[in-house]
């Protein structure tokens, strides 16, 4: 579908216009391309008319300059692609892009960041070296921003990890120790399971299980793709009969222990085998980032941490949490109710970049640890 020319702004501008609309069109792969990034693609003709669109919708499929210059044909000669990530230039489970776009007659092509992965990256110069006008950086910020989750796992080997809580106002989890507690609203509780739609993974420690026998499923929010629910349970302690087993049409479930525990409880680890689960077992110290590296071999590349509180203390002295989310609802659980280190968390100088905004009514508080890429 063509579209109107854009008139009036400097090259700079027009390029940041453009390059916005590619963010937005490559924003609707959220969700579906994992272990890939999100990309979009425009392709706009001489006169300044967008004449090409493309999104790389899923993982072994077209990437969206394909579609992009596939959508403009002939249009595509003498102009520009924007691309919100450099075309890659190695044979994948698809053909590299770059000599597609450099063979479609394309005059100059705008790319927002680099490929940050060593096997794919190379494709801008290679277009540079085939006599086309490249240029980078325009809206690396945002563009990176919206694939943290693959620049997490190609630069740090681990997923991008979000830690999940409601509080009440007095900072407490659960009215007491071993009791299930519904803090937050029917609002708040739809954004918490659209983002599980969006991630590869939700993680819980085997208190979590054992006090609410969540599903860990995205029920409101459509998902495509298989969402994994893992459980850190040392002791193995959960029951084969818990929910999550009744569930794994939606996802499997992987439980994490220690070498020890599975070899002292063979015939428990036997029993949640037969419900469904595959189990991890790491040796006694081999520390938390030794099971996401191990996630991450397993595809993960965005996990959201959902309790309980002594999982997520171990997350954070690990230094393992990228960003915090905190649903505060208005209620006050008092001295009985379970406490969270909310105060430890978000006053932290490790947490940058703070808002807050209504949910329902709920506030929603959200800082991010390493930045936001």
């Amino acid at each position: 579908m063509v579209s109107g020319a854009v008139t009036g702004l400097s090259s700079d501008a027009r390029d940041v216009f453009y390059m916005r609309k590619a963010l937005r069109l490559a924003d609707r792969g959220r969700g579906r391309t994992s272990p890939n990034p999100m990309v979009g693609a425009i392709v706009v003709d001489g006169d300044g008319v967008i004449v090409g669109r493309g999104v790389h919708e899923r993982a072994g499929e077209p990437h969206a300059e394909v579609h992009a210059l596939r959508d403009a044909g002939t249009r595509a000669e003498g102009g520009t692609l924007y691309c919100t990530l450099e075309p890659c230039i190695h044979h994948g489970r698809t053909a590299p892009c770059a000599p597609l776009v450099a063979e479609a007659g394309v005059r100059r092509v705008v790319i927002a960041t680099g490929d940050p992965n060593p096997v794919a990256a190379g494709g801008e110069a290679f277009l540079r070296g085939r006599g086309l006008d490249v240029t980078s950086g325009v809206l690396a910020a945002e563009a990176r921003e919206a694939n943290r989750a693959f620049f997490s796992v190609v630069v740090r080997r681990r997923p991008w990890i979000t830690m999940k809580i409601a509080v009440s106002l007095d900072g407490g989890i659960a009215a007491r120790p071993g009791v299930r507690t519904s803090l937050t609203g029917p609002a708040a509780n739809r954004l918490v399971h659209r983002d599980r739609a969006e991630v590869d993974a939700v993680a819980v420690g085997s208190g979590t299980v054992l006090t609410d026998d969540p599903m860990l499923t995205a029920r409101v929010a459509f998902r495509e793709r298989p969402l994994v629910r893992v459980v850190y349970d040392r002791r193995l302690r959960i029951p084969a009969a818990s929910r999550l087993f009744s569930t794994l049409a939606a996802g499997p479930v992987i439980i994490i222990t220690t070498t020890r525990h599975l070899a002292a409880a063979a015939s428990k680890a036997t029993a949640l085998r037969s419900a469904g689960a595959e189990i991890l077992a790491f040796e006694e110290g081999a520390g938390l980032r030794t099971s996401v590296e191990a996630l991450t071999e397993r595809g993960i590349g965005s996990l959201i941490l959902e309790g309980g509180p002594e999982l997520h203390a171990a997350f954070w002295d690990a230094g393992l949490v990228d960003r915090v989310q905190m649903y505060v609802a208005p209620c006050v659980l008092g001295k009985d109710g379970v406490g969270w280190i909310a105060d430890e968390v978000m006053s932290s100088a490790r947490v940058s970049g703070r808002t807050a905004w209504p949910v329902g009514n709920d506030v929603l508080l959200e800082g991010y640890v390493h930045g936001t890429d």
